[in-house]
């Protein structure tokens, strides 16, 4: 494609530290372009040892934390990239030595009079001169992270569009091209976050319950002094983020090219990044590590840390003696469907994949039962938002996968759907010791006709 702009990029004057870019300025190999407030810049740089030349954008207080790559998949091989904002509002990398494109934004619009400059939330946009609403920005890189997920970014989709905004970690500490792990939104069944490696899901951060990501296992009640973590779903989009309840405050999370998601947290005192948090820190968050029907945990090192949930059995017995576990466990008595069944009550649980669950906001959890034993498919139930007393509904059907326990104080209550014969062993003294660590006084049965008292 030719474009006619290109002839006389190197008359036009180039640009030193910008705040902004128009289309009567560039910016070279060598100079930035510095976010409002100073908190962030971009350039070109080269990460580790490598030679390759890539634009990106990085902490000004720590310029070995680049936080967005644009040529992340078509390096420069020398210093003669140019970064131009054509008149029609495209931002355009260039290769000053033949003018060649190696990357460029795109947009579904025409600016008038267009502008590029960095927030102060490293997010670079594009934007008519006078337009501040970020709903009618032409383009920004918030809608395409790489390995970061910042304050303020959200990661999930805009159902309107279909954008897909993921994680994607990059290739080696050397090479930001995208890596082999990802972490994604699915939006089928209850939306959900989950970490996966191609098309394989490695753990489920989890879905939202009013307080935190299920997966996560622990949130408080009480504000928390840093961060405030939100999740939205409506008709437009559904997407999970965070931002920052103090604007001297930076963390940022980072998907590694190991595939651990790590949050870290710059402390001035120290002038370092510090690692308060990593998602992927015990084998129990591995994808269905037990398989159906049973549960994770790490609380008892005196026991195997699979466990069939009360009333299941293993699939195979050689194979869980074995500590084979991916084929679960089956039920011990089949449903009866129509009568008698009723809910053992587990208490500090993660919940099980949502990606075929269904779930209403106004459902209460006694009707949410009620639903549940009216459907001869419906295996589990629990509340979709925890806070205030709980509220709302999710339901599962078919198989229940990628269940934790977690310790006394985080996740929370799952029914597990029985027959009428599990009811009166599930209160048993023998029974109740391979659940490990959940008291019997805990489980509390559920039929049909309480439900509706």
């Amino acid at each position: 494609m030719c474009l006619f702009f290109l002839f006389s990029l190197l008359r036009i004057p180039a640009a030193s530290a910008l705040g902004t870019i128009t289309p009567s300025q560039y910016i070279r190999d060598g100079e930035t372009l510095v976010s409002v407030g100073g908190s962030y810049e971009l350039g070109f740089f080269s990460p580790g040892k490598s030679k390759s030349r890539y634009l990106g954008i990085w902490y000004n207080f720590s310029t070995d934390a680049v936080v967005w790559v644009a040529n992340r998949e078509t390096p420069l091989g020398d210093s003669s990239g140019l970064l131009k904002l054509t008149e029609q509002g495209v931002l355009v990398l260039l290769l000053n030595s033949s003018n060649s494109i190696v990357w460029s934004s795109n947009s579904s619009r025409i600016a008038g009079n267009p502008v590029s400059q960095l927030l102060d939330s490293g997010n670079l946009v594009v934007q008519d001169e006078n337009e501040t609403n970020p709903d009618d920005f032409l383009w920004q890189s918030f809608d395409y992270p790489c390995h970061t997920h910042l304050p303020k970014m959200k990661i999930g989709w805009d159902l309107v569009t279909g954008l897909d905004r993921y994680l994607s970690s990059w290739k080696s500490t050397e090479d930001p091209a995208p890596g082999e792990f990802l972490i994604r939104m699915d939006y089928r069944g209850l939306p959900q976050l989950l970490l996966m490696k191609g098309a394989k899901i490695l753990a489920r951060p989890g879905s939202w319950n009013g307080l935190y990501l299920t997966g996560i296992g622990y949130g408080s009640r009480e504000p928390n002094p840093i961060s405030a973590y939100e999740f939205v779903l409506n008709k437009d989009e559904v997407y999970f983020g965070y931002s920052l309840r103090s604007m001297s405050a930076f963390s940022r999370i980072v998907l590694n090219p190991l595939g651990v998601a790590e949050q870290f947290t710059w402390v001035y005192q120290k002038q370092s990044w510090e690692l308060p948090a990593t998602f992927l820190a015990d084998r129990c968050e591995s994808y269905a590590l037990c398989g159906p029907f049973s549960s994770c945990s790490i609380n008892n090192f005196n026991t195997p840390m699979c466990a069939c949930l009360k009333g299941f059995v293993p699939k195979s017995s050689k194979d869980w003696n074995l500590g084979y576990w991916s084929d679960g466990c089956v039920r011990r008595t089949p449903l009866a469907c129509s009568d008698g069944d009723g809910f053992i009550k587990y208490s500090g649980m993660k919940l099980p994949d949502t990606s075929t669950s269904w779930f209403d906001k106004s459902t209460s959890l006694k009707e949410c039962k009620g639903l549940c034993l009216g459907n001869c498919s419906c295996t589990a139930c629990a509340n979709l938002d925890i806070t205030e007393g709980g509220s709302g509904c999710v339901l599962w059907f078919d198989n229940l996968v990628d269940i934790k326990e977690f310790p006394p104080g985080g996740g929370q209550d799952l029914y597990i759907r029985v027959a009428a014969s599990e009811r009166a062993t599930s209160n048993s003294p023998q029974l109740c010791s391979f659940s490990r660590g959940i008291a019997c006084w805990n489980d509390i049965v559920y039929t049909e006709e309480e439900t509706q008292k």
